[in-house]
């Protein structure tokens, strides 16, 4: 059932499936993709009896601004707000969270800053917290800044031309340079396309990518946060990372290096043919990972 409700800056529409009384979670969905990747994950969950919220992030789909004053942000600052936001909203003390790529980072830095909210995190790729001064400073290694290609573009006001003008053929490319093995078919696409007509799509997908470079301003209300993200805090609840061993976008960074910013329980595993959206390609194992941190 979708539905929405106000929450913090934004008018949140979600999905919710499963018994009232279930344990809460919550999939967080990540760019360029939408709640229908987890569509799958979503109803094996509510058939064990969870109760299962899965939000279209700010500036997609049918969620909205409240107000036409409020920065079209999408800093990792604001992402994790709107979670906080949500969970006040919906009064749930604490839920489980899972999330990718935009979605897996909202959901870390809720947990590395306000683990009582957390009972437990299932992420893709990594730790995902943007440690933004060195970013901004410090280049990567030539295949990552290859694959970062698309970050690049959006830097320029021709890339941001060129998204608003091809919206959908551009993120059709990059679901097929970041899930190689992964054969969807025109509708799979289709249903999730729409949710790129939402009106503040453009401006918060561009404000991500320049921000994360330290191209774009803060919105002042994310500012202390921010600060805080900038030490690379660690993460403490139990947590389960999952990779795509053929994610094209984000190279799987291997158990060692992960399990620094994780002190406590960790579980960590490569996904053998699976891309860079995971609970959309690999549903049984992600649900089973959101089943392992369930309280």
């Amino acid at each position: 059932m979708l539905t929405s409700i106000q929450a913090g800056v934004l008018d949140v529409t979600y999905q919710v499936q499963g018994p009232e009384n279930g344990p809460p979670v919550l999939l967080l969905h990540g760019f360029p993709y939408d709640i229908h990747a987890y569509d799958e994950v979503a109803d094996e969950l509510a058939a064990e009896d969870c109760r299962v919220y899965v939000p279209y992030l700010r500036g997609y789909g049918a969620t909205r601004y409240l107000s036409a004053d409020t920065p079209r942000s999408g800093q990792q600052a604001a992402l994790a707000h709107d979670v906080l936001a949500l969970l006040d909203a919906l009064g749930l003390e604490r839920a489980t969270l899972a999330g990718y790529d935009w979605g897996g980072r909202a959901a870390g830095i809720v947990a590395a800053l306000w683990p009582e909210r957390v009972a437990g995190l299932v992420l893709g790729d990594g730790y995902p917290i943007q440690d933004i001064p060195t970013a901004a400073t410090q280049p990567g290694a030539p295949e990552a800044e290859l694959r970062y290609w698309y970050q690049y573009y959006f830097h320029g006001e021709r890339g941001r031309a060129g998204l608003a003008a091809h919206r959908r053929d551009f993120c059709r490319l990059l679901w097929s340079l970041w899930s190689p093995s992964w054969h969807f078919s025109d509708a799979t696409y289709a249903l999730t396309a729409a949710a790129f007509d939402n009106p503040d799509f453009v401006d918060t997908v561009i404000h991500s990518y320049r921000h994360r470079y330290g191209l774009a301003p803060d919105d002042p209300a994310y500012a202390e946060t921010e600060r805080r993200l900038a030490t690379q805090p660690p993460i403490d609840v139990p947590t389960t990372v999952l990779a795509g061993a053929d994610d094209g976008v984000t190279k799987v960074q291997g158990e060692t290096v992960v399990a620094r910013h994780f002190h406590g329980p960790l579980r960590y595993e490569v996904l053998p043919g699976c891309g860079h959206n995971i609970p959309q390609e690999a549903s049984t194992a992600f649900a089973a990972a959101v089943r392992e941190r369930l309280p």
